[in-house]
C-alpha cells in the first residue's frame, strides 16, 4: 500500500469509528445477505462480534504502515478462523461485504480514492490471513 493509500483508510476509518456500532450491524446484515450459509459460523452474541470485528479492523489500519507488526497478528488471526469453519472463498465475501458497509457508512466521503484504498487494504488483510489458514491447515495435515 502507498502511504497516500494508508492515510485514506485511516482517515475514513475515523469517520466508521463514532457509529462502529452501527457499521458492524450493516456489514452482518449486508454478509448474510451476500451468503446465507455464512451465518452458521457465527455461534456468540453478534453485538460483541461486531465490537470485535471493529476492533480488529482498527488494529490493522493503525499497524498499516508497520507490516512486520500486522502481517504475524493477521496470519494468526487467520490460522484461528479456519476452526471457525472459514474458507478461501469467505474472503471475497467478506472483502464485498465491506466494501458495501463502507459506501453506505461513509456516504459522499467514499470517494473512488477511499474505495481503492480499502481494496489494497482489504487485499493485504485477506491475502495474510489466508497464507496463516494455509500454514495452520498444513500443520494439521503434518
Amino acid at each position: 500500500m502507498t502511504p497516500q493509500q494508508i492515510a485514506l483508510v485511516r482517515s475514513s476509518f475515523a469517520l466508521v469509528r463514532p457509529i462502529a456500532p452501527t457499521a458492524a450491524a450493516i456489514f452482518y446484515d449486508k454478509l448474510f445477505a451476500a451468503d446465507p450459509g455464512l451465518r452458521q459460523l457465527f455461534k456468540g452474541d453478534m453485538t460483541l462480534q461486531g465490537e470485535r470485528l471493529m476492533t480488529m479492523i482498527g488494529s490493522a489500519v493503525a499497524l498499516l504502515d508497520q507490516v512486520g507488526k500486522v502481517l504475524p497478528v493477521l496470519r494468526q488471526l487467520g490460522a484461528r478462523h479456519v476452526a471457525y469453519g472459514v474458507r478461501d472463498q469467505h474472503y471475497v465475501t467478506v472483502g464485498q461485504a465491506l466494501v458495501a458497509t463502507l459506501q453506505e457508512g461513509l456516504g459522499q466521503a467514499f470517494t473512488a480514492e477511499v474505495r481503492e484504498a480499502w481494496i489494497a487494504a482489504y487485499a493485504l488483510i485477506s491475502r495474510t490471513m489466508q497464507e496463516g489458514a494455509w500454514e495452520a491447515s498444513l500443520n494439521v495435515a503434518a
